[in-house]
């Protein structure tokens, strides 16, 4: 009995409680949550709220000083170039998960948000936003359809404060017209040809010079790839950053046509390399 006993500390009321989770300071909480990614903070408090210590946990993950680190540096910049300035009154966990979810701007041509994980500014930009030629149909939301064409160009622009890093620029595309039977969603492939004889052409181009030139082969029928044109680098976070990119497909020996175009796509090189892009076979740097 000695040995069971002897490891707890007698009180004139009886041994003392073991300490429990609530007992643990709020700010001690919120500096050990500091150090997780946003994803585990909310698991670690969706896991907690059936126990009484979820309240203490749940109330630390609140805290602006653990999500101020986690925004990106420009944070405040897309704040401005939303048309819808709701999040400015929010507190910080709040403005984070509105962040992470797409922002139209630019009259609803193009969304930012940020990667929930990584923090890292994520844009998408709607073939509105940009001019092609020969352009048939704009169904479905955002999505341009070329039926027939001689001569294809897509052109377009951007600029943007980005925080530092090197970033990755895809074009999202599919051959096969979009379309919907009985509520699902289908690809019509009747008029898709003339992509196998020459490669497409694509092009980036910053402010500073940087260029790369990347050709490919659309053979992607039925399906949406992203096509990874090239990256580029920004070195100035506090800077406008001025992109330039295109698609071309100029030779006019033939017909080509089924090609839908949805968006360009710009994120961090390190989110683009989880995307599945086409960057081998088919396509080739110049």
């Amino acid at each position: 009995m000695g040995a069971n006993t002897s490891s707890l500390t007698f009180q004139p009321d009886g041994p003392s409680p073991r300490p429990k989770l609530e007992d643990i300071p709020e700010s001690c909480i919120a500096l050990v949550l500091s150090y997780l990614d946003p994803p585990e903070i909310a698991k670690l408090a969706r896991l907690n709220r059936a126990f009484r210590a979820g309240f203490y946990i749940r109330a630390a993950s609140s805290a602006d000083f653990i999500w101020v680190p986690k925004f990106p540096s420009n944070y405040n910049y897309i704040l401005t170039k939303l048309p819808d300035q709701g999040l400015w009154d929010k507190d910080k966990k709040d403005i984070y998960a509105g962040l992470c979810k797409p922002n139209p701007f630019d009259g609803g041509t193009k969304e930012v948000w940020i990667d929930k994980r990584t923090g890292g500014v994520c844009l998408a930009i709607s073939s509105k936003a940009m001019a092609i030629t020969g352009i048939d149909d704009r169904r479905f939301q955002t999505v341009a359809y070329l039926h027939q064409i001689w001569w294809l160009e897509v052109d377009g622009d951007l600029e943007f404060q980005f925080p530092k890093g090197t970033y990755s620029l895809f074009f999202r595309l599919q051959l096969g017209k979009v379309g919907k039977r009985l509520g699902r969603r289908i690809c019509n492939p009747e008029n898709v040809h003339g992509w196998d004889l020459k490669p497409a052409q694509f092009q980036l181009t910053t402010q500073d010079g940087h260029h790369v030139v990347t050709q490919c082969i659309l053979d992607n029928l039925g399906n949406w790839v992203n096509y990874h044109v090239g990256d580029f680098v920004v070195e100035d976070s506090n800077a406008l950053t001025k992109i330039k990119f295109s698609l071309t497909q100029i030779d006019c020996t033939h017909t080509k046509g089924g090609l839908c175009v949805d968006s360009v796509l710009i994120c961090p090189s390190s989110l683009g390399k989880e995307l599945v892009s086409v960057d081998g076979e088919g396509c080739k740097k110049l």
